[in-house]
């Protein structure tokens, strides 16, 4: 027995390292793995953009709801009166922008009366130089009298006058209409101001209903009956579940052959048993120090290198095994298959490593199977 086992176990020794070995050049090498990852969602912070007491709380704590339901409402009062208010300002308005309209049709009259008043004058005018004219011939050959020359000559200039009296009265009908029609306009543009307060009021009216912006789960829920809110006060959280993704942050070293579209293996803390496969979506466009409150200044003489990570998104499949159970906030571990989806054919090794992984004995390094092509 000794000796089959001194030449047996060699070469089992032998076997498995040249199956290690041949699994490690086909599909190990390939594979980027991080623990530095999470669950994540688009959460919808949901506030107010009015001021006001919270009159009705329509939701509960986890409660699903979906989009246009009613959430909170906010005591309406106050823009109710605001809004009649408007509806009168814009009555009132309406009233003077009609009765400048009447103004001017009754103006235009009086224009027409004043050119019809200028050409009477203008034929009085007219009558009165020929009469001028006759009496001047009469005069030279003495056969019309002296005083009914300077009557005729008196006739022409009144005639004139008149005329210029009609002119200066038409004139003045014309300024007046224009005068009219300014203050037409003046009341016109006081009309769409009142008109877009009363918009403003009635969109006051309208948010004193909160309503759901898109389907998801009520959470962190602060808004309470009675309390006195502003705009952008935070009265709860909506996570959009089960649209959630993974955020993934790889150091810069692992990133060299990550490309957009690669399957990524998604192993949950909460689910050890459970492995999801996704595939890249997309990287973030700086690392994660430069998105944070003090980015690093390493222009310093004590200059110390630190691998920086950079996050990547992750797209979940909609019905993988775990859907509705995961949650933001979740951790999880990632591996990446960096080649070729093409070339990845479907049972490859890497769904394998990842169960592998996930049966892992507590302790082993987070990216322990994983090294950098």
């Amino acid at each position: 027995m000794r000796k089959t086992l001194l030449v047996l176990v060699p070469v089992l020794v032998l076997a498995g390292a040249a199956y290690g070995g041949w699994y490690w050049w086909t599909t190990w090498r390939f594979l980027q793995s991080t623990d530095d990852a999470y669950i994540q969602s688009d959460i919808s912070l949901i506030s107010p953009s009015i001021e006001g007491y919270i009159k009705e709380v329509r939701v509960a704590d986890n409660q699903a709801v979906v989009a246009g339901q009613v959430l909170f409402v906010i005591d309406d009062r106050d823009f109710v009166t605001k809004t009649a208010q408007g509806e009168a300002a814009v009555a009132t308005v309406e009233a003077s922008v009609a009765t400048y309209a009447s103004r001017l049709d009754l103006q235009q009259a009086m224009i027409d009366q004043a050119a019809a008043a200028v050409q009477a004058a203008e034929a009085d005018v007219t009558r009165a130089q020929l009469d001028y004219k006759r009496h001047i011939s009469m005069v030279a050959i003495d056969i019309a009298s002296r005083q009914r020359f300077e009557a005729a000559e008196a006739d022409s200039r009144k005639a004139e006058a008149g005329l210029a009296k009609a002119r200066a009265a038409l004139i003045a009908e014309q300024n007046q209409s224009a005068v009219f029609a300014s203050q037409k306009r003046e009341e016109q543009a006081k009309l769409t101001q009142t008109r877009a307060n009363l918009r403003l009021a009635r969109s006051d009216l309208d948010n004193t209903i909160i309503r759901a912006p898109i389907d998801g789960v009520v959470g962190n829920r602060a808004g309470q009956v009675g309390q006195y809110v502003k705009p952008g006060t935070q009265l709860m959280s909506l996570v959009p579940l089960p649209r959630v993704h993974v955020t993934a942050n790889f150091k810069e070293t692992q990133l060299t052959h990550m490309r957009p579209g690669q399957i990524a293996v998604v192993s949950v803390d909460a689910y050890p048993d459970q492995i999801i496969e996704g595939r890249i979506e997309s990287f973030a466009p700086a690392s994660g120090a430069q998105f944070s409150l003090l980015p690093p200044d390493n222009a310093t003489g004590n200059f110390t290198k630190i691998v920086q990570r950079v996050p990547v998104r992750i797209v979940l499949p909609p019905d993988g095994p775990l859907a509705g159970l995961l949650r933001p906030g979740l951790s999880v571990t990632v591996t990446v298959d960096t080649r070729d989806p093409a070339e990845v054919a479907a049972g490859d090794g890497l769904v394998g490593a990842a169960h592998a992984r996930t049966k892992a004995p507590t302790g082993a390094p987070a990216n322990s199977f994983s090294r950098a092509r």
